[in-house]
């Protein structure tokens, strides 16, 4: 994606960064939206203003997955560290003056969390995180809603939701047929409860749908409920205000297969 593409969203969160006052900026959705590729490519697009700490920094390690029983379903709200998560969302909104707070990561090659990977300096305006249960209200996951100051809700059909979540279990090592029966048995039965928090989002973003599939590095787009007067003009809508409008440029390049898991 040209930056280009990104000049609605990236000025609405640009109104976030407010210097010397620190901001959270939430973008939750199901597994497979694209959450981490927009909230990277807005951090970047904003150079300096914003740093990103994602949720899935607070993963439970693995062996722990094993202890409790839970590692067939790694990914639930109960395979998180969900208190931690939003104590440290508490304190990143209040920064130290002279205190870098570090927030840990999450390595997808190894499927384990990374303590202490993401430096965030206190004087950096504006935190955006992202993940699947940003919007959710059960147990310590409900804490987490008032700690943002804007959340968006990244809104994708299921068929493109399953492939890209397909591909990327593939590309990172499991046989395809594993990734298909994860893909639907796991994944799916948690994009179902994400998206139970749907209404309690400030922006709903969506794929506009005569749009081809974002590959790779290529963002996110977000558009109105109303049908646009130029068919190739999107627009991000919000139930407060509507953000500028972001053209989007047609790429060449060919989708991805469009093999998906069982239903």
């Amino acid at each position: 994606m040209d930056l280009s593409d990104l000049t609605g969203l990236t000025a609405r969160a640009r109104r976030l960064a407010v210097p010397g006052r620190r901001r959270v900026l939430g973008i939750a959705g199901p597994p497979g939206a694209g959450k981490s590729t927009l909230a990277a490519r807005l951090v970047e697009a904003l150079d300096g203003l914003a740093v990103l700490v994602p949720m899935d920094g607070f993963h439970l390690a693995g062996a722990e997955l094993d202890r409790l029983g839970r590692a067939g379903r790694k990914g639930a709200p109960d395979t998180f560290d969900a208190a931690g998560y939003a104590a440290l969302l508490a304190r990143l909104r209040a920064p130290q003056p002279g205190t870098t707070v570090y927030a840990p990561d999450f390595d997808r090659a190894l499927e384990e969390p990374v303590a202490g990977s993401v430096p965030v300096p206190p004087d950096v305006p504006l935190v955006v995180t992202e993940g699947n249960y940003l919007l959710h209200d059960e147990g310590h996951w409900a804490h987490v809603r008032p700690l943002l100051d804007e959340a968006w809700y990244l809104d994708l059909d299921r068929a493109r939701r399953v492939r890209r979540l397909v591909e990327r279990h593939v590309r990172f090592g499991k046989p395809r047929p594993y990734a298909e029966r994860w893909v639907a048995d796991s994944d799916e039965a948690n994009a179902r409860l994400v998206e139970r928090g749907r209404d309690r989002a400030d922006l709903v973003v969506r794929p506009a749908p005569q749009d081809r599939e974002p590959v790779g590095r290529r963002g996110f787009w977000a558009h109105s409920r109303r049908p646009a007067r130029t068919g190739r003009m999107l627009y991000a809508v919000s139930r407060r205000q509507e953000a500028p409008a972001c053209p989007v440029r047609t790429s060449p390049r060919r989708s991805p297969p469009t093999t998906t898991g069982p239903a």
